[in-house]
């Protein structure tokens, strides 16, 4: 983002970092880095924070940025409101803030901007540096010496005859004078009246290493920051002084800037910045030239530290790392044993002396001992190729002895008992031995593969207060001696994804196996300290991590590329009297805006609230840890290191959003919380929902009046169903009573015919009767008389006439239609159809007609030819259809 060289520091009172960069203005808000240029885009040599400006100078500029609502610096430049004066290619090293004024230093021009207007001094002088002490204004004059500001002039000081000639880069205030730094001949100091040199050892160190920055830490504390070996911490009560350089973990020597907040130093290099806590709890050692490589054990032995790693055996001679001579290779254990400091190593056995390396078991690859319950100066020691039993005579001789029948690697062992003896190979599997008395040979073992147990893989074995505990792939698991089987260990289950470190009879040092490496120092009851630092997850070797108590405060913890000391004691203290620092909540993005976090509550559009994201940051903390919470139709609660907390596709609604800063011991500060609304999708909006309402209420009104159009159309078919079956019921009826009318007529007409044929039948009898009897008559006059009125009785009319008119009733149209198909049918023919269509028999017909039943049939047989009617079809039946 920006160049390498950064000349000037300033941090703000919430512990933001300016940096005056090649490039520009470098912001750090404590989790973002942001490069702002000047409209030239020249190098900004100097920067200063005065309450809410910062202000830089830069080559023929300067002037002053400020944030806006979105937290973005914006730039005011300040140079215009110079009048009758001409830059002579000045750039600005230094601001100062003097009461009401800002102080702009060049090398040949002071320039004072207050109340809008900017005032200048143009001394003769080189002008390498400005202070102010006690309210009077101090110029180093680069080889002059030194000189007060009084009006528009430079006066010299009194006796500074010592400083001619000698390049001034620096001054700070210092024990009711003046600290004077030079480029070459160290410091010197001014007490008001005289300038002497600087009586102190770490004087000489400063002029060989070319002094250039000095900051002022604590009352008792100073940084000097020199061009050829980074920065001198010096404490002026003991004399004491720790280097940072490049062999500590600084990019490079060469100091252009220093910057202290609060327990924080800031330095600005000529390559890069970095940053260090001074009283970190957590002291770090770091092999930059690989020569150590990884520690996998340490020992404090006769007042020294040994590290083994995977290239030797080191130590400490003061504050040099000195290696051990023929320990090459590679070390997996150190251990102080029976007062012997002894390492296993990758070739064997050794005891280590203050100039010697004595090899005392020619068994390779010692992975780790185990004392022998009730035995004197016993020892096991797990090897690439089995058991090795150790014992300690008394000429201090140490005599080792390979125990028999177990020839396979042994990483991790334990004693449950003084003959019982388990054991875990690297990759398979663990054994419970049996051994016997002499420590010799191997009597028994026993594998175990329940159901519960462990998996063969990476097993680690512990003795945990008499109980045999092990460390599986996803679990803790430990020996039941009672039942014989591996069971679940309860009481470790909450560290299942931590490995064990450390323990004593009281505490227990854990650290994650996965993820971010933090080491939980509990006694798992109330008692419990979490110590987190970036190096630490950074560092902490997989599977190899390690720690050596010295005492109960300062551990070492072993690293991939060198080792820490934790003073835990110091943390402890160290939370006690400290308060974090609430986070800052800079801004608020959706997917297409960003809103100001100034505390009022927002309304994101939906259509861009599928991502929202809060930055936020705490520059008081090196590595801030978060804890956020969003309340809300949606609801999240986790812990972050990340400065920007993204949430995506949440719904509409109201939120809160909170979030706090996470200290040592998962300490927990205030939050800081911002409220913000979603607004429903447009489908869901008020406008929408008021039209969902008004087209629900106008459909509720379309059905209802479609429902009572239907009602009334449904209601008139039912009505004229109604009426139709009212209709068709009088018609039932109408024809049930013609139906029962016609059958009565018909039964009229059937009766009245009968009584006709029955009456004719009777008259043709007794005219027969009389005929038969003729002769009997004496008065044929008479006789006649009595033949005449039977014949006129038979052939009476009227009685065809009821007839007829009766059968009209019933078939109305029946001549009609009869006479208009046929035509040439004579009324006595139109008498025996009427006949027939009553369905009356020949012999029914016969007095009717006044004939004979021969008679009848001969009609019967000429109107089937006049109704041209087939012999093989019923006659009687077609007129009865007709």
């Amino acid at each position: 983002m920006g160049a390498s060289k950064n000349w000037g520091l300033a941090v703000n009172d919430e512990g933001e970092l300016f940096v005056a960069n090649n490039k520009g203005l470098l912001h750090f808000n404590g989790e973002k880095w942001v490069l702002n240029k000047l409209p030239n885009n020249t190098i900004i040599r100097s920067v200063a924070v005065v309450d809410d400006k910062i202000f830089t100078g830069s080559y023929e500029e300067f002037g002053f940025w400020k944030k806006n609502n979105l937290a973005e610096l914006q730039y005011t430049s300040l140079t215009h409101l110079i009048k009758d004066h001409e830059f002579t290619s000045e750039e600005f090293w230094e601001i100062l803030s003097v009461e009401d004024q800002v102080v702009f230093r060049s090398f040949s021009t002071i320039y004072s901007y207050s109340g809008d207007k900017i005032t200048y001094i143009d001394p003769p002088q080189i002008i390498s540096d400005i202070l102010v002490s006690e309210n009077r204004l101090i110029v180093a004059g680069g080889t002059e010496g030194l000189f007060e500001v009084i009006g528009e002039h430079l006066i010299p000081l009194n006796n500074q005859d010592i400083l001619f000639g000698k390049t001034l880069t620096d001054m700070i205030t210092f024990n009711g004078g003046i600290l004077i730094g030079t480029k070459l001949n160290g410091c010197y100091l001014w007490n008001g009246q005289d300038i002497v040199p600087w009586n102190v050892g770490l004087n000489q160190n400063l002029k060989q290493h070319q002094l250039n920055k000095i900051l002022k830490l604590a009352e008792n504390s100073l940084a000097f920051g020199t061009i050829k070996n980074g920065v001198y911490l010096y404490n002026t009560l003991t004399g004491e002084s720790k280097i940072l350089n490049r062999e500590a973990g600084l990019q490079n020597n060469t100091v252009l800037s220093m910057q202290r907040f609060q327990d924080q130093l800031w330095l600005g290099l000529d390559n890069g910045l970095a940053r260090t806590n001074l009283n970190n709890p957590i002291t770090y050692f770091t092999d930059f030239s690989g020569t150590l490589g990884m520690v996998y054990d340490m020992a404090f032995h006769q007042n020294k530290l040994y590290l083994g790693s995977n290239t030797g055996v080191f130590y400490f001679d003061g504050d040099q790392i000195k290696f051990v001579n023929g320990s090459q290779g590679h070390v997996w254990d150190l251990e102080v044993v029976e007062g012997d400091l002894l390492c296993g190593h990758n070739t064997g056995t050794y005891r280590i002396g203050p100039n010697t390396f004595e090899k005392i078991s020619p068994f390779s690859g010692g992975y780790g001992f185990a004392r022998v319950p009730e035995q004197n100066s016993v020892y096991i020691q797990g090897t690439y190729n089995g058991l090795v039993k150790y014992k300690k005579g008394d000429n201090g001789n140490w005599d080792s002895y390979r125990i028999s029948d177990i020839k396979e690697p042994v990483k991790h062992l334990c004693f449950e008992t003084p003959n019982i003896l388990w054991v875990a190979h690297p990759y398979k599997g663990y054994s419970r031995l049996k051994i016997d008395d002499k420590y010799e040979n191997i009597i028994d073992s026993k594998e175990y593969f329940n159901q519960n147990a462990p998996s063969e893989y990476n097993i680690k074995l512990y003795n945990i207060k008499n109980q045999i505990v092990f460390r599986g792939e996803n679990s803790w698991y430990k020996y039941d001696p009672i039942v014989d089987r591996i069971v679940v260990f309860d009481e470790f289950q909450k560290f299942n994804d931590h490995e064990l470190l450390f323990y004593d009879q009281s505490h227990f040092s854990f650290v994650n196996r996965e993820g971010k490496k933090e080491i939980i120092h509990t006694n798992l009851k109330q008692d419990s300290l979490t110590i987190s630092d970036f190096s630490l997850n950074e560092r902490l070797a997989p599977d190899s991590q390690n720690i050596i108590k010295i005492n109960d405060s300062i551990s070492y913890v072993t690293l991939s590329d060198g080792f820490a000391m934790i003073n835990r004691g110091a943390i402890q203290n160290w939370l006690k009297g400290t308060s974090l620092p609430t986070p800052k909540l800079n801004l608020v993005k959706d997917e297409k805006t960003t809103y100001p976090s100034d505390g009022n509550s927002i309304k994101i559009p939906y259509k861009n609230s599928q991502v929202i994201s809060f930055e936020v940051s705490s520059p008081e903390l090196i590595q801030p840890r978060y804890f956020y919470e969003l309340i809300g139709p949606k609801s999240y609660a986790e812990f972050t290191e990340e400065g920007t907390i993204e949430f995506q596709n949440l719904s509409h609604g109201e939120y809160r959003f909170k979030v706090s800063t996470v200290g040592q011991g998962s300490k927990v500060s205030q939050s800081v919380s911002f409220l913000f609304e979603i607004a429903p999708p447009w489908y869901l909006s008020k406008g929408s929902i008021l039209l969902y309402i008004l087209i629900g209420i106008g459909i509720v009104l379309m059905v209802r009046f479609y429902n009572r159009r239907k009602f009334k159309r449904k209601q008139r078919e039912l009505e004229l169903q109604m009426k139709k079956e009212q209709k068709e019921q009088m018609a039932a009826l109408e024809k049930d009573k013609l139906a029962r009318e016609i059958k009565l007529k018909q039964n009229e007409l059937a009766s009245t015919t009968l009584n006709i044929a029955k009456k004719n039948e009777m008259i043709l009898e007794l005219k027969n009767m009389l005929v038969v009897n003729k002769d009997k008559f004496s008065n044929s006059q008479r006789y006649r008389s009595f033949i005449k009125k039977l014949n006129n009785s038979i052939q009476d009319t009227d009685d065809w006439k009821r007839f007829e008119v009766n059968f009209k009733e019933l078939h109305e149209d029946f001549f009609e239609r009869l006479l208009k198909q046929y035509p040439n049918l004579t009324p006595k023919d139109l008498k025996l159809c009427a006949y027939l269509k009553m369905n009356l028999s020949t012999k029914e017909i016969a007095p009717l007609m006044a004939i004979s039943v021969r008679g009848v049939e001969i009609h019967r047989y000429r109107l089937r030819k006049k109704l041209e009617i087939d012999s093989t079809k019923s006659l009687s039946n077609f007129l009865i259809t007709f």
